[in-house]
């Protein structure tokens, strides 16, 4: 497994004083590392319809992107060219181990690991990211730059191409298999490759107040909820109609806030909406499904593997009623069940012990069963 080396500091130090705050180089983060999936297998993934893939190059001094499948990587000749691929841990159990040694950072907030190959030259240009980002070196050499937060201008490089304007670097680096660049939302940056390279970047979702209330929204509706009108029972006369006066505003407000008030409501918004999924999962649904019984047999014998990417959570205010949250879709089990649904949801990695008492639990056990059987935990056979 993984270890995450901060020689200099601890975990407390960073959180305290970097995480969201400023860039940092971590030197060695990871010793004696070795990429967890080759160029190969990578190209190999941007082949497929359902990966997430794009090839960034310039072609005289325009910027160009194309988005995958690829079919071949020939004619973009071996230099300054990047393949980037999203989400690879959705498909390599390998790559996701990248994920447990930020696990001081709640999975509610993490993202994906996407992998860049880029050959020497190659790069995605200047940037901005809308999020937290540990950029992990693997085999070759990279040159980062990184400028301070401030008033970037960007700028449309391509239709797919988001640029910011040249920025004087506070981080000048060259990154060496196994260090770390750490990148708060805001801060600009700049990688080109020295020679051929692999990095992995382990990103954390930061999302908007409107993400959240356009999420918050739909919720509202698939659910049928806030369907209390606005009231105003003996109202005063109007002598000014069109104007929505302060107390006008504040009957409009109390009767949004009240949906943000209500706390279950909430509960389920947040744990459905983050253990929604971005990108697609690898499910490997069984040829031959199990029984609840046989599954039950089988974990007794060797534990559950979390497919790479499922995001499953719990959330204080409904965890007591044994709820979880399983990609997107609310689950109740019952008060007796809340320590288990916290294994569960806490664990990539379940065994029967930490899932008892909810196996005697036959809603748990059958729901067990249907997730194994549609690939969201495996028994790795």
């Amino acid at each position: 497994m993984l270890t995450l080396n901060l020689a200099d500091f601890s975990l407390e130090h960073f959180m305290a004083c970097y995480w969201q705050q400023q860039p940092l180089v971590i030197r060695q983060g990871f010793q004696d590392f070795e990429d967890p999936i080759n160029a190969n297998d990578l190209a190999g993934l941007a082949m497929e319809e359902a990966v997430q893939s794009r090839l960034i190059f310039k072609k005289g001094d325009k910027w160009q992107a194309e988005s995958g499948p690829f079919e071949s990587y020939k004619r973009f000749g071996k230099t300054d060219w990047s393949l980037v691929v999203q989400a690879v841990n959705h498909y390599s159990p390998e790559v996701a181990e990248l994920v447990k040694p930020f696990a001081f950072i709640p999975k509610w907030r993490f993202d994906d690991v996407m992998v860049s190959y880029a050959t020497p030259g190659g790069g995605v240009g200047p940037h901005i990211d809308l999020y937290d980002v540990f950029i992990c070196q693997g085999s070759g050499r990279r040159r980062w730059r990184v400028g301070d937060i401030g008033n970037h201008k960007q700028f449309a490089a391509h239709a797919a191409l988001l640029h910011t304007e040249p920025f004087e670097a506070i981080i000048d680096v060259e990154l060496l298999p196994g260090d770390i660049l750490y990148i708060p939302p805001g801060f600009p940056h700049d990688g080109v490759t020295l020679e051929s390279s692999l990095s992995f970047s382990v990103g954390f979702r930061a999302k908007s107040g409107c993400d959240m209330l356009s999420g918050l929204a739909d919720h509202v509706i698939d659910k049928d909820l806030g369907k209390t009108l606005l009231a105003d029972p003996k109202r005063p006369i109007a002598h000014q109609q069109g104007r929505i006066d302060t107390s006008d505003l504040t009957l409009i407000r109390a009767n949004i806030q009240n949906l943000l008030d209500n706390e279950a409501l909430m509960a389920d918004f947040a744990g459905s909406y983050f253990s929604a999924t971005k990108c697609a999962l690898d499910l490997q649904a069984l040829d031959d499904p199990l029984d609840t019984a046989d599954m039950l047999a089988q974990l007794q014998d060797q534990p559950l593997i979390r497919t790479g990417g499922l995001r499953c959570f719990y959330v204080d205010a409904t965890i007591d009623q044994g709820v979880c949250y399983v990609d997107g879709e609310r689950y109740a089990f019952g008060a007796d069940l809340a320590a288990s649904l916290m294994a569960l949801c806490d664990h990539d990695e379940i065994t029967a012990n930490l899932l008892a008492p909810a196996l005697n639990h036959p809603e748990f056990a059958r729901q067990l069963t249907d997730w194994v059987n549609a690939g969201y935990w495996y028994f790795n056979d």
